[in-house]
């Protein structure tokens, strides 16, 4: 994300860092991880005397000598430092000349000679990839992947003239993921976490405190530098073992084996992960293994000696050509296009566009990366407008360059699209089709991971029921805890490597604006669907389930390109800056507005630039499923959201539990609230926002517009069949007034007509399911029994489906249950309290340990604005009820939750602030 940061910086030379003890060092090495290391030791105060590293290639020097001979350190790039094994006496001299009192070497392939090893006044220190003495030698994340081993790491030891045995300064270890491949351990841990140390190192030997820890013989392992030659996978071995092989190694050299009778088919492990049941797809031959692989929609899947599957993600040829595995039968189109003549000249147009804009690189060749190079958001508008421009007119997208950062893949896809041949695959969905409100509704049930509808691992599916009549819908995927983890594997993958992450925010937000155009153009089949999935009556669902949904997307899109830096004007130059969270977003979402609820926090989480996964509520997954569709058809990019039907205690637990996930919204009861909490805490101290349970006092005092208080008051209770988590859950009336405002909200109730939800005419539709209703007709039976008075209602209605009558309770004491309790359908508790006493019954009112919503009625304003200053709310409605705006921040207080949907606060929810100190 890019920020516009004006303010004057002020040099500050006051870090404690300037008054530790500090050397003067020889860093010898190369690399990025070289070039940090070097940054991070000079902001720590100690003195660079010399940088020793690899000559320039292809006139590009290493990223080290870049960065040393920018702030004008000594470079010097030596291509050996001995022949024949004897040291140049001349290179010698150099390096000693420099008079550095410890040599630094973070990443270094040159065999350096002792006799510069030793010279320091402190030695050598080496960084090295492994826990040592395991994976001794060359290729050490490789072989730890290769091996199997459980935790990886790495080592950073005194130098001397064995290999790697030198003593140990210190280590750190983290554990191997299931799914991990070289870049993502390096990427995770060894890349950061070594910098980290190597700095921490350098400070322990200029204090005097660093250990040096003989390395113990046992466990000692030394592998070599693997080849082609040896790299082939034996495919008699277990699929685990083999999928160590794969990823272990890597894209270089590349494990491969013989598939369709050609020799040499590389298999590149971009993603290797093992699969349950397996997905359709076309047998190939596999050279070796017992049962032939599978070309699926995911990739290669290849079976071990046990029977069990993995897959792969891509398949590089021997002429470097690399394809997704799932296009290997239609590989000669998708790897690569020959080009004609006038696309040749094409092409070289292009990369004169890019070297003008990527000055900094002498040679823009195929594997040239637009980002990597440098590139901003205002170079991918350069690069789109110029090549409009400059190439026949094609019509090119910002996502575009997202899409295809290299310069050959780029070429590729602007010479498809001049063609017209995008080779864009339409979203294959196996709908369900129902006939109902005078339309065809086309319903997705399987689970949606990656950009794709697929079903459970274990193939298991439950029925989601039409509360109107009681039949069943149809079956949907019921997903299990493997289900998650790919969800989750898929989100991260799509933040971590996707174009959504890199992504223009202003670009980001087009794209929710386009889903939520694309919602409005299937408005009413969402209504429909929502309507029969949760009994929500048509018009409702129309104006609110979905209307609402459609202005939360377009509300946050507004604010994709809003999110700002804020400087602070103190002596140590600050930046507070907002950043994504940068893991994946877990949401799980209640059965009482399925896709409000979604929109809800979605949205939010996808204007901060998020990815996310999302568990519906069971009984109610259709319109989240449906709203996947359209957002493959808006362009949202594959893994950036997921959505897993399933069981809060399955799929709940998992995301609750979920090491990859860093924050989790939620929306239901406060006991699973309570749990979520306790999961979310104990797994990694997850970020949690809860809106959870209520009990929403409601006060009618006797100056009130009476016929705006009981039509207000009625829908306070009976909005949405009472199964709104703001809902009045007590009223309190003036004593004067009360028999009056009773008899008149009966009045009113007998008019109310209840049935079929899609007749326009209903007012009052069926609860959500069947378990819930037999838990309000309980609840009207202890009201009863306690001794309230049931002034009307209380039963089911006698009718197919799971409708409750609209119920009105009088003379309900503090003390009973259905004071203190949430029915969560449509039940009116009232209670008196006596004229004028306002004190009283603001007492009364806060006498609960919920603190959603509440509301007043009166005419005189003063006394409105006394109450809802003392109401113990998140949101207190004044002569109104339910009014609630996507521009309004929405959540409470105590036992119901903290953290907001809606609004500019609910953006905070899924941001994360850092301070930056900056010096010049």
């Amino acid at each position: 994300m890019l920020w516009a940061v004006n303010t004057i910086i002020r040099k500050f030379s006051s870090s404690s860092a300037y008054y530790q003890n500090k050397l003067k060092l020889a860093l010898i090495g190369q690399s990025l991880f070289g070039q940090e290391v070097y940054t991070n030791l000079r902001k720590q105060g100690h003195k660079v005397v010399g940088v020793f590293t690899v000559p320039d290639k292809d006139g590009k020097a290493d990223p080290l000598a870049v960065v040393a001979e920018k702030e004008g350190t000594p470079v010097f790039k030596f291509p050996r430092w001995r022949v024949k094994g004897k040291p140049i006496p001349e290179v010698v001299e150099a390096y000693k000349a420099v008079g550095a009192e410890l040599n630094v070497m973070p990443f270094c392939s040159q065999f350096i000679p002792m006799n510069v090893i030793g010279f320091p006044k402190h030695g050598s220190i080496i960084y090295h990839p492994s826990v040592l003495p395991r994976h001794r030698g060359a290729s050490a994340i490789n072989w730890t992947l290769i091996e199997g081993d459980k935790k990886a790491g790495f080592s950073i030891f005194w130098a001397d003239d064995g290999l790697d045995t030198g003593p140990i300064l210190l280590q750190k270890e983290c554990p191997v993921e299931p799914n991990d491949t070289v870049d993502t351990l390096y990427n995770r841990f060894l890349f950061p976490e070594g910098i980290k140390a190597m700095v921490e190192a350098v400070q322990l030997i200029a204090d005097g405190k660093a250990p040096k820890i003989p390395q113990s013989e046992e466990g000692a392992s030394y592998e070599g530098i693997q080849k082609k030659s040896n790299a082939k996978v034996n495919m008699a071995q277990p699929a685990e073992v083999i999928h160590n092989w794969i990823r272990g190694h890597d894209k270089v050299p590349g494990a491969w084996v013989v598939i369709d009778g050609k020799v040499n088919v590389c298999v590149c492990v971009c993603m290797c992960s093992f699969v349950g049941s397996l997905p359709a797809g076309q047998p190939i031959e596999v050279e070796g293994a017992s049962h032939p692989g599978l070309i699926a929609k995911s990739g290669l899947i290849l079976f071990g000696s046990d029977g069990k599957a993995l897959q792969v993600k891509n398949l590089q040829f021997e002429d470097r050509k690399m394809i997704p595995a799932s296009k290997y039968f239609s590989s000669d189109e998708a790897a690569s296009l020959d080009l004609t003549d006038d696309e040749k000249k094409m092409a070289e147009e292009i990369r004169a566009i890019w070297k003008g804009i990527l000055s900094n690189v002498p040679v823009i060749d195929d594997t040239t990366d637009f980002f990597k190079s440098g590139a901003a958001s205002m170079d991918v508008v350069r690069l789109v407008e110029e090549v409009k421009q400059k190439c026949g007119g094609v019509q090119l997208q910002n996502e575009d360059v997202y899409m295809a950062t290299s310069f050959q893949s780029f070429i590729q896809m602007f010479v498809r699209r001049l063609r017209g041949e995008d080779q864009e695959e339409e979203l294959v969905i196996d709908y369900v089709t129902k006939d109902v409100n005078n339309m065809t509704v086309k319903m997705p049930y399987q689970c949606f991971i990656n950009g794709n509808f697929e079903d459970a691992e274990d193939g298991k599916t439950y029925s989601t029921v039409n509360p109107t009549d009681g039949s069943v819908i149809c079956k949907v995927s019921y997903a299990s805890v493997a289900d998650v983890d790919r969800a989750v594997s898929a989100a991260k993958e799509a933040f971590d490597n996707g174009p959504w992450g890199k992504m223009n925010p202003r670009d980001r937000g087009r794209l929710l604006y386009r889903l939520a155009d694309l919602m409005e153009e299937h408005q009413e089949e969402l209504a429909t669907i929502e309507t029969i999935d949760s009994g929500a009556v048509y018009t409702l669902a129309l104006k609110t389930h979905v209307g609402m949904s459609i202005q939360t997307f377009r509300y946050f899109a507004g604010w994709c390109d809003k999110i700002q830096v804020c400087v602070y004007p103190i002596a140590t130059s600050p930046l507070q800056r907002k950043s994504l969270w940068g893991d994946v977003c877990a949401i799980v979402i209640p059965w009482n507005y399925p896709l409000m609820m979604l929109a809800w926090k979605s949205a939010a989480c996808l204007a901060a630039g998020n990815t996310l996964v999302l568990k519906p509520a069971q009984v109610t997954p259709l319109t989240a499923l449906k709203f996947a569709e359209l957002t493959v058809k808006a362009g949202i990019p594959n893994g950036v959201i997921n959505i897993v039907p399933g069981s809060g205690g399955l799929v709940g637990q998992r995301m609750s539990d979920h090491p990859d996930i860093r924050k989790l919204g939620f929306t239901g009861s406060t006991p699973i609230g309570k749990q979520i909490m306790k999961s979310c805490a104990v797994s990694n101290l997850k970020k949690v926002s809860l809106e959870l349970g209520g009990k929403s006092p409601l006060i009618i005092f006797s100056d009130c517009d009476m016929d705006k208080a009981v039509r207000m008051g009625m829908s306070s209770v009976y909005f949405n069949k009472g199964e709104n988590c703001i809902a009045a859950g007590r009223l309190f009336v003036e004593e004067s007034i009360h028999d009056e405002y009773i008899r008149r909200v009966v009045e009113e109730i007998k008019k109310m007509k209840t049935g079929d939800p899609l007749d326009r005419s209903t007012d009052h539709g069926p609860q959500n399911h069947k378990a819930h209703l037999d838990k309000l007709v309980e609840y009207c039976e202890l009201g009863v029994k306690e001794g309230a008075t049931l002034v009307y209602g209380g039963r089911q209605v006698d009718r197919q489906g799971f409708f409750m009558e609209p119920t009105v309770f009088t003379d309900v004491e503090d003390h009973m249950f259905i004071a203190k309790e949430e029915s969560f359908g449509p039940v009116m508790v009232v209670s008196k309290f006596k004229d004028g006493d306002v004190d009283g019954v603001l007492s009364r009112a806060n006498n609960t340990e919920f603190g959603l919503a509440s509301g007043v009625f009166t005419r005189d304003i003063n006394k409105a604005m006394y109450v809802s200053e003392r109401l113990e709310a998140g949101t207190v409605f004044v002569n109104t009820y339910n009014k609630t705006d996507v521009a309004a921040p929405f959540g409470g207080f105590k036992q119901s939750g903290f953290g907001k949907d809606l609004g500019e606060e609910a953006l905070h929810e899924y941001l994360r602030t850092k301070a930056v100190m900056v010096e010049y």
